[in-house]
């Protein structure tokens, strides 16, 4: 995929990434807890964009963890890496990647996240046979993403067009037939789901 993906977050919108209305709509503490983080856990955000999930992600782990934050955009790890420096973090490792290939080591993290990219990703299947590479025995793939079923208003709600969004069954489908088991799937926030999955067995 390229930085003119019709699907992709553009960096020059970077901002809306860290606007104070996205906490009302999609808490972040919610999100974490459907992910059943311990301290000393890695995790692979995959997508992190600016940090809005990986900068939480990493202080629930503790400094006996670790967090991959991979993007394919250099100016999204740029803003990342800044906050990072700024607040002195030391648990959180800035990696450019695709989600079909990351790049990240086999077999080293209990969680990989990816928040709202799935409606981007041009090759699921091989994005998740790239999640299962990176996670260990046990290990469990979250996605987030935004829902096609929102309430119906006069207002604009965030997130990508609809023709773009992609319904929770059908993820849900997919990881099925591509030998994940659901533990968890549902609303999140205001405007999206959630599905938790276990790795294929080897």
């Amino acid at each position: 995929m390229t930085h003119d993906h019709p699907r992709r977050f553009s960096p020059a919108q970077a901002h809306r990434l860290d606007a104070p209305e996205r906490k009302l709509w999609l808490p972040v503490k919610p999100v974490l807890y459907q992910m059943e983080l311990r301290p000393g856990m890695a995790v692979a955000d995959i997508g992190a964009g600016t940090g809005y999930f990986a900068l939480p992600i990493a202080e629930a782990l503790g400094p006996a963890g670790r967090v991959a934050a991979v993007d394919v955009s250099p100016e999204m790890l740029s803003i990342l890496n800044e906050k990072i420096l700024a607040a002195e973090i030391q648990n959180i490792d800035c990696v450019r990647g695709e989600a079909e290939a990351t790049g990240l080591a086999p077999g080293g993290f209990d969680r990989v996240l990816l928040a709202n990219i799935w409606h981007e990703v041009d090759d699921r299947p091989a994005t998740m046979a790239e999640a299962a590479r990176l996670l260990r025995s046990e290990g469990r793939i979250a996605i987030l993403d935004w829902s096609p079923e929102v309430p119906s208003t006069d207002v604009p709600v965030p997130g990508p067009p609809m023709e773009h969004r992609i319904p929770l069954a059908e993820v849900w489908d997919e990881l099925v037939e591509h030998g994940w088991r659901v533990t968890h799937a549902g609303p999140m926030g205001e405007y999206s789901w959630m599905v938790i999955a276990e790795a294929p067995k080897a």
